[in-house]
């Protein structure tokens, strides 16, 4: 399956983890990404640590845990490729999943190379 259909058929929570260039970690809750292609992966962000991490360090990494019992989802390793000011693509992605609350604090599209995609729990193998 596409992760772009992935991410559009399956609901959870989602958290990305960051580091700044001396390895300080933080990580905070993040809504499902919006895919531009199948290796790119768009997410709105406010100024804040994340977004500030990644001026210095372009990796990320992004946890996905589906809605049910266990534990089922998807862990997305990024690389950041570009970051966009853009009110009109903030909106565009926010009605696509039906987010009213980045029109206060998005204020950056931030742009990732999926360079890895692993299940929630395992390896994968």
């Amino acid at each position: 399956m596409k992760l772009s259909e992935y991410f559009d058929q399956n609901r959870g929570h989602g958290i990305m983890a960051t580091a700044d260039s001396t390895g300080k970690v933080t990580a905070a809750l993040f809504g499902r990404p919006h895919f531009t292609d199948e290796t790119t992966a768009a997410f709105i962000m406010a100024d804040r640590l994340n977004h500030q991490n990644l001026q210095s360090n372009p990796w990320a990494v992004y946890l996905f845990m589906e809605e049910g019992e266990g534990y089922t989802g998807k862990r997305l390793y990024l690389k950041k490729i570009r970051e966009e000011e853009s009110e009109a693509l903030i909106q565009e992605i926010s009605s696509k999943y039906g987010y009213s609350h980045y029109g206060r604090y998005g204020r950056y599209v931030v742009f990732f190379n999926v360079e890895k995609v692993l299940p929630l729990v395992g390896d994968g193998t």
